[in-house]
């Protein structure tokens, strides 16, 4: 059983004594993710593991499962997978946040290795991320009013030979020839043993998650049971993660952030799991319900997205009762300054960033619960493992550790850090000798805190979505107008990110903006990854040996947006936009105004606050 402490961990000098009182196998005991769960029902089966919402109506009646029921369902499912696909089999599962959803992922991961799917993914992906991981076992939502997560197994089983199709449906839902039932299916398992000896453990390859781009060979990350539960405790631990709490589960369950951080670490720490609903905050009614949900259910940590946040907050509290709400908890994507603030005011708590990678078991830094909070800062890394900044050199590779306040890429050490990806030749300039090259920006203040500058990889972040260009460039490459195509980030005050394409056309061809659209929307299978706009320009900047220049299309897309802004919405289409990068956000916007509109200082400077850049606004 994880051994925490009775004394939070607030400061770096608390996290250190943490760590010089035990060693971490001396802290964390368990050797399985089974473990985790035969250990939480040992020592409080009737606790509530699971409360999940449908509608969120004030008169719902809630399924609830307790950690011994949820412990009868892993090992259920684990067999179940056993007697499908005998030793160590592959199982992926394309399934919305769910009960279900749980069984599947910690019982496949107990008896072979699990495959999570993003099920907005194209068939073709999907299928393509099959075959690489070697699962032949899929588990999927039944035929659904919304989601057409059945229509694209059935079309996947026809492009994987031997796939295996697990229906998860209703008790009412008609057989299907060829198709295992779900329910029926884990109902034939014995729940108080294993059929098949040892369970995964240790160093033993517990999932695959897919990462970056979906174009050309799928990257597929692994997973260990060490890995994942050195980071579940690590963020347990320094998260402050209490058995009495109750965590809102909102983040998907392919994401890391669902699986955990709002997962594993939560039932590592003996906590319930509120699962506002299949889709999360994706569903309306769980958007506008939000805080009446988390004063019906006491919820004391709530948590999300940024652009999620920001979306429950402009909801009115309408007397709703939060007062057990004690911190907030988000990641996958930058904070803005005034999502943060606006949701100290509205809860009277902090919210505080977590920075993780799918290449780091899903947790790298918390920005602990119990301290005081540090404005824009992940907080330090976690137990017993380390994060340094060091400096890029100009052969790609990184140097020396960085000063504080210095600038520089953020590598990862410990044991949650993945032994690297399925296939081997994706490992190069990520992981060298148990050392994680995040790709990522950052720096340290005097105190150690870690703070996100930016990507010094191109991806694009919408929503915590990850959206890789080269997936978009490759796409529009294809266009017989297009010569290059460049596609970027452009700041945008909900998602935080929105993918724009700049193109060159070819000599002598034309092309209108709604034939991109519609080209872009046929052959890019992401549909977050479709462009919010297209920017033909003559010429796409590149760098001396003849890569694509990317700083400045960003800064050019952050340039085309504010003066969008400042015309549209300050009626000032005289004002000067100056956009260049660098600075502890990546991008430094400069706006200047005539002397004439300095009153609209102070309403253009909250504008821009929703931004995740820096900005500056003077008069002329």
């Amino acid at each position: 059983m994880a051994i925490f402490s009775e004394h939070p961990i607030r400061t770096l000098d608390d996290l250190k004594r943490f760590e010089s009182e035990r060693t971490l196998e001396q802290r964390l005991t368990e050797r399985s993710v089974l473990d985790v769960f035969i250990g939480a029902a040992a020592r409080q089966p009737e606790r509530t593991a699971m409360t999940m919402l449908m509608t969120g109506a004030p008169d719902e009646q809630p399924r609830r499962v307790n950690y011994a029921e949820l412990l009868g369902m892993v090992r259920r499912s684990a067999n179940l997978f056993h007697s499908l696909g005998g030793p160590r089999p592959g199982v992926a599962y394309m399934l919305p946040s769910l009960i279900e959803t749980h069984a599947t992922l910690w019982g496949a991961e107990t008896v072979g290795y699990a495959v999570p799917i993003n099920f907005l993914l194209q068939v073709e992906h999907i299928a393509a991320l099959l075959e690489a991981s070697g699962a032949r076992i899929l588990v999927a939502l039944g035929p659904h009013p919304v989601l057409d997560i059945w229509q694209k197994a059935l079309a996947v089983r026809e492009r994987v030979p031997g796939l295996t199709l697990v229906r998860v449906a209703p008790p009412t839902a008609p057989a299907e020839q060829g198709v295992i039932d779900f329910h029926a299916a884990m109902a034939a398992q014995p729940e108080d043993h294993l059929i098949f000896g040892e369970p995964g453990k240790d160093d033993d390859v517990a999932a695959y998650f897919h990462t970056g781009g979906t174009t050309g060979t799928p990257k597929l990350v692994a997973h260990t049971h060490r890995g994942q539960l050195t980071a579940a405790f690590g963020g347990a631990a320094i998260g402050d993660y209490r058995a009495d709490d109750v965590l809102t589960g909102t983040f998907p369950l392919f994401h890391v952030a669902g699986t955990i951080a709002c997962g594993l670490a939560a039932f590592l720490a003996g906590m319930e799991l509120l699962v506002m609903s299949p889709g999360g905050l994706r569903t309306p009614a769980m958007v506008q319900g939000f805080w009446r949900l988390v004063g019906q259910y006491k919820a004391t940590l709530v948590g999300g997205v940024p652009t999620s946040m920001g979306a429950v907050l402009e909801v009115p509290l309408d007397g709703a009762d939060i007062s057990a709400v004690r911190a907030g908890i988000t990641g996958a994507a930058l904070l803005p300054p005034a999502v943060s603030e606006r949701f100290r005011q509205v809860t009277g708590c902090n919210l505080y960033e977590v920075y993780g990678m799918t290449e780091a078991s899903g947790l790298i830094a918390y920005d602990p619960f119990a301290g005081a909070g540090a404005a824009g800062s992940v907080g330090w890394a976690l137990p017993y493992t380390k994060v340094e900044v060091r400096r890029l050199g100009a052969d790609g590779q990184l140097g020396e550790e960085c000063e504080a306040g210095e600038v520089g890429v953020i590598s990862v050490r410990g044991a949650h850090v993945s032994p690297g990806y399925r296939n081997p030749a994706h490992n190069a300039g990520i992981f060298d000798n148990g050392m994680l090259n995040t790709g990522d920006l950052g720096y340290t203040d005097e105190q150690g805190r870690l703070y996100i500058a930016g990507r010094s990889k191109d991806l694009i972040i919408r929503s915590g979505h990850n959206i890789d260009p080269v997936m978009i460039e490759n796409a529009m490459a294809e266009h017989p107008a297009v010569a290059l195509a460049a596609a970027v980030g452009m700041p945008d005050a909900y998602a935080g990110e929105l993918p724009v394409c700049f193109v060159t056309l070819r000599p002598g061809a034309e092309v209108s903006d709604e034939e991109l659209h519609a080209h872009a929307q046929q052959r890019i299978g992401e549909r977050p990854a479709w462009p919010k706009h297209f920017h033909i320009i003559e010429a796409i900047p590149v760098t001396s040996v003849g890569k694509i220049f990317k700083p400045e299309l960003r800064c050019d897309a952050a340039a085309r947006l504010v003066g969008s802004v400042l015309r549209e919405q300050h009626q000032l289409p005289d004002a000067q936009v100056q956009v260049s990068a660098g600075g502890p956000r990546g991008l430094i916007v400069t706006v200047t105004v005539p002397v004439t509109a300095e009153a609209t200082l102070p309403a253009i400077t909250k504008t821009l606050a929703a931004y995740l850049f820096e900005a500056r606004v003077a008069v002329a």
